[in-house]
């Protein structure tokens, strides 16, 4: 059961993220090679200046940066993230969700549901941000999120309302900043926007890691009640061991898995040290490398 359950991590993350990035790159290339749109000023190189193309080139990077650890999960069967790209994938994923909030409740009913999510708009404002949370939420789940890491994600926004407010209501178009395309300085008191944009966002990074937490304490439960046996865990050891002494040369340097070896012994009614089992696979890969 637990490795079918990590199969389908690993497949659904490795999924996800491959649409996410798509998303992006469909969307952002749509906008680059759209140079004039009578419904929004910033087309071409300009759509960078958006905080929707910037939020989801970072989900892009660090869903892509996914795919390598998902592809050795299924090789491996055993689905690890580090918990610094655990957090810049979540930083990733609350910016996205704050541009799919803002483009649903503040631009779509100022300039029309369509507009807003068709063309590049339905990558950027809708499918590649729905997949990112939802991702984040079900799929990639190996870690505790913390509320620090609520507060570290607030970075990109507070980055962007810091260079947004400068060029725009500081600097001002007329000598040479932004117009205001979002509507955050012309349609409201600038004060609002600024006041309620950190919150909200924190909000957000509250829900998801409330979602994300839940199904990491499921996955835990579905572990702690499936308990290995001392077979399985040979089995898994001389799989790897073999595996990795396959793709190994002479010049290659030995890597012991300790972590997963770790998990392993964590969840059997094995006896054995890590040290042993440490022992034992690097008997195992040993012997099954050719010098």
């Amino acid at each position: 059961m637990l490795e079918k359950q990590n199969r389908k991590e690993c497949l659904l993350s490795l999924i996800s993220a491959v649409i996410v990035v798509l998303c992006s790159c469909i969307g952002i290339v749509m906008n680059l090679t759209t140079l004039h749109d009578e419904n929004f000023d910033h087309m071409g190189i300009q759509t960078f200046c958006m905080f929707t193309v910037n939020s989801n080139i970072l989900v892009a990077i660090t869903m892509g940066l996914i795919v390598p650890y998902a592809i050795d999960g299924l090789r491996k069967r055993y689905f690890h993230l580090p918990n610094w790209l655990v957090v810049l994938v979540f930083t990733g994923c609350v910016s996205v969700t704050l541009t799919f909030l803002v483009s649903l409740f503040v631009l779509a009913p100022v300039k029309g549901f369509v507009l807003i999510f068709t063309g590049s708009r339905f990558f950027l404002h809708g499918l590649g941000p729905v997949c990112a949370f939802i991702a984040f939420s079900f799929f990639i789940t190996d870690h505790f999120v913390t509320y620090r890491n609520c507060l570290v994600s607030l970075v990109p926004v507070l980055i962007y309302a810091f260079v947004y407010f400068t060029l725009v209501v500081l600097i001002g178009e007329e000598n040479g900043g932004w117009n205001d395309f979002y509507g955050f300085a012309t349609r409201l008191p600038v004060w609002i926007p600024m006041l309620l944009i950190l919150p909200i966002t924190f909000g957000i990074a509250c829900l998801l890691r409330f979602f994300h937490n839940r199904s990491f304490r499921r996955l835990r439960e579905v572990r702690e009640t499936n308990e290995f046996s001392r077979e399985y865990l040979i089995q898994e050891i001389t799989y790897l061991a073999r595996q990795n002494a396959m793709a190994d040369t002479l010049h290659s340097d030995i890597v012991i898995p300790r972590r997963f070896i770790k998990f392993l012994i964590e969840n059997t009614d094995s006896d054995k040290s890590v040290r042993d089992v440490c022992s034992m696979y690097l008997n195992i890969f040993l012997d099954n490398t050719k010098y």
